[in-house]
């Protein structure tokens, strides 16, 4: 048990590094990119410990009591759950009721361990994520996994122990399902297409779950030894040493950017495997960093983790729907946030999760006795009386729900101009790859302008978009301008402005769309001969970069085409002041890249946007198109 208890207090602490490194993504996601991967760190963790507790059962009565085992999952689990679901139902009830669309259905899919398989059916448009709809119950897909694993797992492992004669054909079973599992991930994993299928899937994601179980089986604790020789002591120092490496190399690199294909086929995989080594040398005796990762703050935060983890969502989502100019605010409104989770985590652990996964009759009969004592225990009864508040108005969150019709973002006005846009922009690139490849010969600046002065006298062109101040010999050299332009949904939705004013523009904008997975596909442009003179970028709504990635494209474009980038106006996203700086300093540092400043020019023109304040509206895409053509004209190559 003394050993047990030892690997318990360095498992709390690789729980804290877990949790840690979620908050830490959600914080900043350029900084730490593969904070996402606190995932596997609980689902290893929940396949060795669940596993082992399971083995020593049989080894010492050949026999598991899986009643038991269900009853302390429901005390240590549902409690903390249904209480994240009734509080949060409250306060959108209260307070953001637009939200309340389909809760009665995250609330049942919850408490039946599916919520992940919704998430699978039911996910989140790319569009709610600007639209102040955005979940606050997403993260709770891995609840529904680990749920799913506590049901069916000490069934297997009756049916493994059963027929396998060995622990080490066990091990290999185990092994071989993990390996199917992450090549499953690796085949369906496609570019450009929504990773929720593999992401949020039980088969898919089992590999973090089957590593951790696999290892109980060659690996369990109590048959581990204190005393071994020096050169055995040093070999799991060092594979420690290596695998914790391996793990924060992972958790640090760009390569595991969850918009790109690595993390899907095998990076995943591989954090689980370092995780699964690193879990191995913390269980054992003589290693020394089980004692590392026994400290106080790793001990409260390790032990508080499952609140956290829990309560970290909610907190984030209906404060910064409350204070949207997260970009001006991004430290101050973090360690507010910070501080209402962990506030949250430490009351609701002392006075929900640590008694139910104690009670009993016996304590329900105790606290109805505090309770009555009302002169002693008044505490109580206000604890009481908010809790029945709490699962009244929680209550009538779910009945409620059903009658809220929430806003079909995918069928907004932004949206239907976007997929009107994306079909137009796939229909006359085709035709201007074409033209761009026997297009060989260059116009004379001059003589354009020339021919742009008599033409504007003669037949002038767009003079609706000359009151949004453009000239009419600009409309007219706009006629004649080859670009390439590649963009979000920001691009996208007023790319049939700029389509307008330059008709020679191939323009692929696209919702969703990231620095780092786009790169290919100015290389592959490039390839075709359809990465016109005049770049024009538009990337960086959706997620910061380093310059690195600047790096790698310029390099890709090449120093003698002409690059402007626009930069990015989206208040509540912190990353904003840091896109707007890097690009900033990419101008800087490359002679043919310009700042096209769309967030100084769009500046106190709220009217310019829709309601999340990022995309233009139909009137703030003349000005933003409008804007854009001028500012290439001043150094665009004709």
């Amino acid at each position: 048990m003394q050993r047990k208890n030892r690997f318990i207090k360095g498992y709390s602490g690789l729980r804290a590094l877990a949790v840690i490194g979620v908050i830490l993504y959600h914080f900043d996601p350029n900084t730490f990119i593969g904070g996402y991967l606190g995932v596997p760190i609980f689902f290893v963790l929940s396949g060795y410990l669940v596993t082992d507790h399971i083995l020593a059962s049989y080894e010492e009565t050949g026999y598991y009591d899986n009643k038991r085992f269900y009853l302390s999952r429901l005390k240590r689990l549902y409690p903390q759950l249904v209480t994240v679901l009734w509080a949060s139902g409250a306060y959108m009830l209260m307070f953001q009721q637009q939200t309340l669309a389909k809760f009665n259905q995250i609330v049942t899919t919850n408490l039946f361990n599916v919520y992940n398989f919704w998430q699978i059916a039911n996910g989140q448009s790319y569009f709610e994520r600007f639209a102040g709809n955005v979940s606050p119950f997403t993260h709770l897909w891995t609840m529904s996994i680990e749920g799913q694993f506590y049901i069916f797992w000490p069934l297997i492992m009756m049916v493994l122990i059963k027929f396998c004669k060995t622990r080490y054909r066990a091990f290999w079973i185990i092994i071989g399902f993990s390996i199917l599992s992450a090549l499953e991930m690796a085949i369906l994993y496609k570019p450009n297409v929504d990773t929720s299928r593999i992401y949020y899937g039980t088969d898919t994601r089992f590999f973090a779950l089957g590593l951790g179980a696999a290892l109980a089986f060659v690996w369990p604790i109590k048959h581990l030894k204190r005393e071994i020789n020096k050169t055995d002591w040093i070999i799991l120092d060092i594979t420690g040493t290596v695998s914790l490496i391996g793990m924060l190399w992972l958790f640090l690199s760009r390569i595991m950017d969850p918009q790109a294909a690595f993390a899907y086929r095998g990076g995943m995989f591989l954090f689980s495997l370092f995780t699964t080594i690193f879990v191995a040398i913390i269980a054992h005796p003589a290693s020394h960093w089980n004692q590392i990762f026994t400290n106080r703050i790793f001990d409260w935060i390790g032990s508080r983790s499952y609140a956290i983890y829990l309560y970290q969502f909610p907190v984030m989502i209906f404060f910064e729907a409350k204070f949207t100019d997260m970009a001006n605010h991004a430290f101050l409104y973090h360690l507010i946030e910070l501080i209402l989770i962990l506030g949250l985590a430490e009351l609701t652990y002392h006075f929900i999760e640590k008694p139910f996964s104690k009670i009993s009759f016996e304590s329900i009969r105790v606290f109805i006795a505090h309770f009555k004592d009302s002169e002693k225990n008044g505490h109580l009864r206000i604890a009481s009386g908010v809790s029945v508040l709490i699962l009244i108005l929680g209550t009538i969150a779910v009945i409620k729900a059903p009658d809220v019709k929430g806003v079909n973002a995918n069928k907004s006005q932004l949206a239907e101009r976007i997929k009107k846009n994306r079909a137009s922009q796939k229909k006359s690139n085709k035709q201007l790859i074409d033209k761009f490849k026997k297009t060989k010969k260059k116009e004379n600046k001059s003589k354009a302008f020339i021919e742009a002065q008599q033409s504007a006298k003669n037949k002038p062109v767009n003079k609706d978009f000359e009151k949004y101040g453009i000239s009419q010999i600009d409309l007219q050299l706009a006629q004649k301008i080859h670009v390439t332009a590649i963009g979000d949904s920001v691009m996208a939705g007023a790319s049939d402005m700029l389509k307008k004013l330059m008709p020679n523009a191939l323009i692929d904008a696209a919702v969703s769309r990231q620095l780092v997975p786009t790169i290919g596909l100015f290389n592959q442009y490039k390839n075709q001969g359809a990465l016109a003179e005049n770049v024009l970028i538009g990337l960086g709504t959706n997620g910061p970069f380093s310059m690195d990635d600047i790096n790698h494209l310029m390099e890709i474009i090449g120093p003698n085409r002409q690059v402007f980038w626009i930069s990015v106006h989206v208040p509540s996203r912190q990353w904003q002041g840091q896109v707007n700086e890097l690009i900033l300093r990419a101008s800087q540092k490359y002679k043919n890249l310009s700042v096209i400043d769309w967030y100084s020019y769009s500046a106190n023109h709220n009217n310019w946007f829709y309601g999340d304040q990022t995309h233009p509206n139909v009137e703030g895409s003349k000005y933003y198109s409008t804007y854009i053509t001028k500012e290439i004209l001043k150094k665009a190559k004709f």
